[in-house]
């Protein structure tokens, strides 16, 4: 498959130009009684006459690119390793192709913004391919190339991390803040950025288990959503994938537990019979695509091997791995285990 990026998919919604992402919010709809005005909110409820070509292809970088990766460090065949390398560069650094290191019209929505901090989480998907990046030698793409993925990715953290959306989706008190920390972390890991990722460490044990995290090892905010399942298993899999992400920065976040037990163990504890058998759920039902879950749950593997709890594992195992529900896949970024374990 030849490498696509947002180049090739042009919206006339769009108020950035042919290198901007752009992507409108899932939970807007036109109002009935006001046709032609704002749209408004209806949680959980994705509109399907969204614009949603460049997170397509933004996914589908996510799913080429590692397993690519991952099949050249199986196999040694170096015809994977420069086609991952090809995508790198069309994504990052070719200039007819490449995207604009920011999100600036990431969820607008109709009438209200040409974009929104919450649209961080769409870049999501590049996590697992800037970790993928991080194994990739001059056999499958030349130093100048990497170097030059490297400052695509040095730009879009320090929008992250200074921009006005940025900063105000790094404050979210959900799975947006979790996943903001996630991709910090992953593209300060490609980059040699320690100083972020050590901020990252302290803010997990400082903030985000105190904000986000119940003492049952529920995610309280996820709980209250339409749906409840999707986003606890959600966050639950952001959050061990940033606890892996951040090993060697500190101390082991994996096992790591605040005073009264809280930590990934304690939510690994919480979701995990509920993995194992969906009809155990005591809370209400997702308004859409409950019946597309469970699949494959990162978390489930990296808490299993944290917590030594081979029954995790095992689970892990049984589950599916290759979801074909789009909204199943929009909240499953991390896939090949290859590259994390």
């Amino acid at each position: 498959m030849e490498p696509k990026t947002i180049t090739a998919f042009h919206s006339d919604k769009s108020p950035g130009g042919p290198h901007d992402f752009f992507s409108q919010a899932d939970y807007f709809w036109p109002n009935p009684k006001d046709p032609n005005g704002p749209y408004i909110s209806r949680d959980g409820q994705s509109n399907p006459e969204n614009f949603d070509d460049h997170r397509k292809a933004m996914i589908a970088l996510s799913l080429r690119m590692p397993v690519l990766t991952a099949a050249w460090l199986l196999t040694k065949d170096p015809r994977y390793g420069r086609r991952a390398g090809d995508h790198l560069r069309a994504w990052f650094v070719t200039p007819a192709t490449r995207m604009n290191p920011n999100l600036e019209y990431a969820q607008g929505v109709h009438g209200v913004s040409t974009g929104r901090s919450y649209g961080i989480i769409d870049t999501l998907h590049l996590v697992e391919v800037a970790r993928a990046a991080g194994f990739l030698g001059p056999e499958a793409i030349s130093p100048s190339d990497m170097e030059g993925v490297k400052t695509w990715f040095r730009e879009y953290l320090n929008w992250m991390a200074t921009s006005e959306k940025g900063k105000r989706e790094r404050t979210a008190l959900n799975n947006h803040a979790t996943c903001w920390a996630l991709q910090a972390s992953e593209y300060a890991r490609l980059i040699g950025d320690e100083r972020t990722r050590s901020e990252i460490h302290q803010w997990f044990t400082g903030d985000l288990l105190h904000d986000q995290l119940g003492k049952d090892g529920s995610f309280p905010k996820e709980l209250a959503r339409t749906k409840p399942y999707s986003y606890s298993i959600f966050n639950f899999d952001v959050m061990a994938g940033l606890a892996q992400s951040l090993k060697g920065s500190g101390q082991d976040l994996t096992t790591f537990a605040l005073p009264d037990g809280r930590g990934l163990c304690r939510a690994a504890e919480f979701i995990y019979p509920y993995l194992k058998d969906k009809s155990k759920w005591p809370y209400r039902k997702d308004v859409e695509h409950f019946d597309a879950l469970p699949v494959r749950s990162p978390g489930l593997l990296f808490a299993g091997l944290a917590c030594r709890r081979k029954d995790y594992i095992a689970l892990w195992k049984t589950l599916n791995p290759d979801p074909t529900d789009k909204e199943i896949i929009r909240n499953y970024p991390i896939r090949q285990p290859l590259l994390w374990v």
